[in-house]
């Protein structure tokens, strides 16, 4: 049943959809009702009707597109894919999301519309339709926990920032952490791979945020070749030199070493606890080794720990 507010909203709406149907002689003024929907939108907005809201939004992008104003059409569609992003976001807090996850279709309509026509918009377009791709997957994995449903978002933000390398890896980088959760370690490793291979072809790839980049690809393919246990054969030649140094290697403690000795020396150990199989060392690195990881690092040698006692 439909309540009082909700019922004179739609009354509303439909009283503005009217005004847009050709009559003889009389052309709609599509511009009016652009207003009006926005100002209807609004109003949803301060009584916190967010589906509603996020329907007259979808409104106003129409009569934008109509009126050929492409930036009026984009803004209405991510306001409103916001708004339909936010009522999941509420009603998976009390445990009442949308029947079949409407809202989330929704959103996903606007923002992928959005981003369609953003594509297209001169040389800022390719950049603001990637930015929309990932703020819907990071919406999808972080808040709605439907990292299935994140996936392709992942994918076409990099796909699109192809040719600026440093947003190109930060996408590989989630695409990567996406895998690292599903267990597919294979994948992860395939995909850190590319990224130490883009950071390596950047101008200055030991300056600033490459150089912190290639720290972290580097602690994360060594503690997934330690969770793979590849053979030498399947390796390519970077990874097996990698392991190598990290098995019989010595710090080389210049300007070209991207982990301090510290944590050099804590991943040679941990490497030989594995491959020693010695539970107690391994106890004690995991302490130790705990606040140079990223959470995401951090998961990996759990898991690590994890295998190793199963085998012990």
């Amino acid at each position: 049943m439909v309540d009082a507010p909700s019922n004179d909203i739609l009354t509303q709406y439909r009283s503005i959809s009217n005004k847009l149907k050709k009559r003889f002689l009389r052309k709609p003024n599509v511009q009016e009702a652009s207003e009006q929907y926005g100002s209807l939108a609004m109003q949803c907005e301060s009584q916190q009707l967010l589906p509603y809201a996020g329907l007259c939004w979808q409104a106003v992008a129409r009569c934008e597109n109509e009126l050929g104003h492409s930036n009026g059409e984009i803004s209405a569609l991510v306001r409103g894919g916001r708004l339909f992003l936010q009522s999941e976001r509420k009603g998976a807090s009390i445990g009442c999301q949308s029947a079949g996850g409407e809202n989330v279709q929704a959103a996903l309509c606007c923002f992928s519309r959005a981003g369609q026509r953003a594509q297209f918009q001169g040389p800022l377009g390719v950049p603001a339709a990637a930015g929309l791709a990932l703020q819907v997957a990071t919406a999808l994995r972080l808040e709605l926990d439907r990292p299935e449903a994140a996936r392709s978002h992942y994918a076409r933000a990099a796909e699109l920032m192809r040719s600026s390398p440093m947003a190109y890896m930060h996408c590989l980088e989630n695409i990567a952490s996406d895998r690292v959760s599903d267990g597919d370690y294979d994948g992860a490793l395939a995909v850190v791979d590319e990224m130490v291979s883009v950071a390596q072809g950047a101008p200055q790839p030991t300056v600033g945020c490459f150089r912190d980049l290639l720290h972290r690809c580097e602690v994360t393919q060594v503690l997934l070749l330690l969770l793979l246990q590849p053979t030498p054969q399947r390796l390519p030649a970077r990874l097996a030199h990698l392991l190598e140094r990290y098995t019989w290697g010595e710090h080389a403690d210049g300007a070209d070493e991207l982990v301090s000795e510290e944590l050099f020396l804590l991943l040679q150990s941990l490497v030989m606890a594995i491959q020693s199989q010695d539970m107690p060392a391994l106890r004690t690195l995991e302490a130790d080794l705990w606040r140079h990881l990223s959470s995401e690092q951090r998961t990996l040698l759990r898991s690590l720990a994890r295998s190793v006692c199963r085998t012990v």
